[in-house]
């Protein structure tokens, strides 16, 4: 068997463009960071001094409880005993529309996930593959080649896949600061249509995901209705992705689109809404992506489209009995957001010790961890690789640079903590931990042969402490660093 090629020469010239354009963003700090996991990964046992994946949001903290509903519940899969009987109907052909039971049980399980506070219709439920095809299939709906779809930045780093590489749609940013604590504004969204629209460029709509990825922030009431008026009143689209609704684990209650819509006089045809149970469920890998519109024409639209990403029959049949167990669904999102919770906390104290700050965050399955501090160079998108090239190859954590998802600011990492175990946890935490005291030691070392200087101007003082200690990471990564907090295989940790 021949090797795997890159496309290029004659190979390369028979391809379509969309086939060979670089706009998939594989090359990316984001991909990248997959790929250094993948060829080295982590293992507590096995490989205590490999990659700690900490770039992918995953929810694993209540798998237990899924497991355990199905071994009690052996008749909701046509693969066992109790529920082969019913292997000829699941495996025969099922049209687009997907399992009336199934598409009941996601629009009841929607309800669940924001509060109770809103319904869906079965009806406007319309299946893809994943998140991915969901947000994919939603811009072949609404937009044509060359139309503009602004996004808040930061934003989700393979947007620039899902929304444009095969759309041909294009991505506005609206770039949003730390100023405000990345708060996203109607003002700031008006700026950017303005631009855009200055440019001519053809503006289709706003997307955003609510809670955020990567913030992990949420929008309050007030503020979705000002965008919906928004939107509105410039009679373009509104796409809400609300992977995350169940993910909430502190503070106030999360509020869907859909809570807008039906409390306010607004054009409901503009609205449409992404979810999936990725994240609220943990279930990546069962690839359900959900679009649902108030709009009549784009529902039958998307439901055309759904042919190239259907959920597989057996997939709906157990989900359709899962999702209909009121008792089961009802602790599972109250242990998760609990669970979410703990774990959140944990992290975020474990990095406070090592003097990293996070932006504030109530929801989603990671944090925004500020570096700014360690930068070598102040607001250095350079400096800002740099730092992330050490933490990748030598801290071996893989853990996603700002920049990946669009922020104007240098010095900002996503870092995700639902996808490993607590053991693993710690291992992260002991190793960032001791990375950042081995580099203020340096810097102390310094300061100590310098101290009469020092002393003589406090500010003077703080300012070299700064300079030095980014310095130091630069040194390192040229001179070369074992792996810090890479734990002995014979720890006691390790050995749990």
């Amino acid at each position: 068997m021949g090797s795997l090629k890159k496309s290029g020469g004659v190979n390369g010239a028979i391809l379509s463009r969309i086939a060979t354009n670089d706009q998939h963003g594989e090359n990316s700090e984001y991909f990248h960071g997959w790929k250094s996991y993948d060829k080295d990964p982590f293992h507590l046992s096995r490989n205590p001094h490999g990659v700690i994946q900490m770039g992918l949001a995953e929810n694993q903290l209540c798998l237990d409880l899924i497991k355990e509903w199905i071994k009690e519940n052996p008749k909701a899969s046509v693969c066992t005993p109790e529920g082969v009987h019913q292997f000829s109907d699941i495996a025969n052909f099922q049209d687009y529309h997907g399992l009336k039971e199934f598409r009941q049980a996601i629009a009841h399980f929607m309800g669940k996930a924001r509060g109770g506070r809103v319904t869906f219709d079965p009806e406007r439920i319309v299946m893809s593959g994943g998140a991915t095809g969901a947000n994919e299939t939603i811009m072949f709906c609404l937009a044509d080649p060359g139309d503009v779809f602004l996004v808040p930045s930061p934003y989700y780093a393979a947007f620039d896949r899902d929304l444009r590489w095969r759309t041909g749609v294009e991505i506005v940013p609206v770039h949003c600061s730390s100023s405000n604590n990345f708060k996203l504004t109607v003002e700031a969204v008006e700026w950017a249509y303005k631009k855009a629209v200055e440019s001519n460029k053809n503006v289709k709509g706003l997307l955003f995901t609510n809670p955020s990825n990567p913030l992990g922030t949420i929008l309050d009431k007030d503020t979705l209705k000002n965008l919906v008026r928004f939107v509105t009143k410039k009679n373009i689209h509104l796409v809400v992705d609300e992977i995350y609704a169940a993910t909430v684990f502190a503070g106030e209650n999360f509020v869907s689109v859909a809570e807008v819509v039906k409390d306010s006089e607004v054009n409901a045809d503009l609205i449409h809404i992404v979810y999936s149970l990725s994240k609220d469920m943990g279930l990546p890998g069962f690839r359900v992506g959900i679009v649902y519109s108030y709009n009549d024409s784009v529902v039958s639209c998307a439901r055309k489209m759904s042919s190239f990403g259907l959920v597989s029959s057996q997939t709906q049949f157990m989900l359709a009995s899962m999702l209909s167990d009121d008792s089961f669904v009802d602790n599972f999102l109250m242990e998760s957001s609990k669970r979410l919770g703990i774990r959140h906390g944990v992290f975020t104290l474990g990095l406070k010790k090592a003097g990293i700050n996070c932006l504030i965050s109530t929801a989603g399955l990671f944090v925004w961890m500020d570096l700014r501090h360690l930068l070598r160079v102040r607001n250095s998108f350079e400096s800002e690789i740099e730092l992330w090239h050490i933490i990748i190859d030598k801290v071996k954590l893989n853990v996603s640079p700002g920049s990946s998802f669009q922020c104007t600011e240098p010095g900002w990492f996503r870092v995700c903590f639902a996808n490993m175990d607590d053991d693993t946890l710690h291992v992260a935490l002991l190793r960032i931990q001791d990375f950042v005291s081995k580099n203020s030691n340096k810097t102390a070392e310094k300061a100590s042969d310098n101290d009469q200087v020092i002393q003589n101007n406090n500010a003077k003082k703080q300012k070299w402490k700064q300079s030095n200690l980014r310095l130091s990471f630069r040194r390192l990564y040229e001179d070369g660093l074992s792996s810090p907090g890479i734990m002995s295989p014979h720890s006691p940790l390790l050995r749990t």
